[in-house]
């Protein structure tokens, strides 16, 4: 049984044919989901989604990217938001200065008030960061003296250190299918690093697809290559890769009900 631990079902590309590509994902062994939010004005897409299936369940929040759009943003307001059962996380959220979508002073003040919410719901904390060690680093570590909160590195291609950071504070690192790129020798050496009680899958698909779908729309169903890899990098067999990953992702999205995945 796997676990995608962070899709865009909402997106777009899968329009056409999303009860399809769940059945797909469904049929490759992914058990359950976890269907994120981009924006607060994409929940109510989101929520018919994860409402539609037992297995799949969202989050709330807003990428860095959509910064300045979400400058009114409060940490009451997330905290409304994650009251509803289906609601397991926190973002994703973060900081992103490869792209500065938006200037970095938003990106701040609104990752800080997804801080806030991760701290009163006791929600994990679904963090997107790129080119942002330092800031990521002092704002996690500032905000985590004042009151803990359990981090998740999504799709992490950053440096050891916030890596570290992270797992210090509790929390854990999820890899994408940039791990099976050529070019993410650094990435697969942090993912050797990182302790198994603290690895996560994903696709972040549409986005992302690994070896050997890249260049092509990703799907869920391509987590299994996203464990296949790590398992190498890991030196341990596929199962147990499976095994390890779907325990943490439990372990870490509590609210998400495991028995309904048995059910579904």
């Amino acid at each position: 049984m796997l676990v995608d631990s962070h899709v865009n079902l909402h997106s777009d590309r899968f329009d056409e044919d999303l009860d399809e590509v769940i059945a797909r994902a469904r049929d490759a062994g992914v058990a359950a989901m976890l269907t994120i939010s981009d924006k607060i004005g994409s929940t109510d897409a989101i929520r018919r989604i994860s409402s539609a299936h037992d297995f799949i369940w969202r989050s709330v929040g807003a990428h860095p990217h959509y910064a300045t759009e979400h400058a009114d943003l409060t940490t009451d307001f997330l905290v409304d938001l994650c009251a509803e059962a289906d609601v397991v996380g926190v973002g994703e959220c973060g900081l992103d200065y490869y792209y500065e979508h938006s200037p970095r002073d938003d990106q701040l003040i609104v990752f800080r008030k997804h801080v806030g919410a991760a701290q009163e719901t006791g929600l994990p904390l679904i963090i997107h960061t790129r080119d942002a060690d330092a800031d990521m680093m002092r704002e996690l570590t500032e905000a985590f003296a004042r009151k803990p909160f359990t981090p998740l590195l999504h799709c992490y291609t950053s440096g050891q250190q916030l890596a570290t950071c992270a797992l210090e504070m509790g929390g854990y690192v999820s890899f994408s299918g940039i791990i099976t790129f050529k070019n993410a020798e650094d990435v697969r050496a942090v993912a050797e690093a990182t302790p198994l009680d603290r690895l996560i899958i994903e696709t972040d698909c549409p986005y992302l697809a690994p070896i050997p779908h890249r260049g092509r729309r990703c799907e869920p169903a391509h987590v299994v290559h996203v464990a296949a890899k790590l398992a190498e990098i890991k030196g341990v067999s596929c199962e147990d890769i499976e095994t390890v990953t779907t325990e943490n992702f439990f372990r870490l999205f509590a609210r998400a009900d495991r028995t309904a995945v048995a059910s579904a």
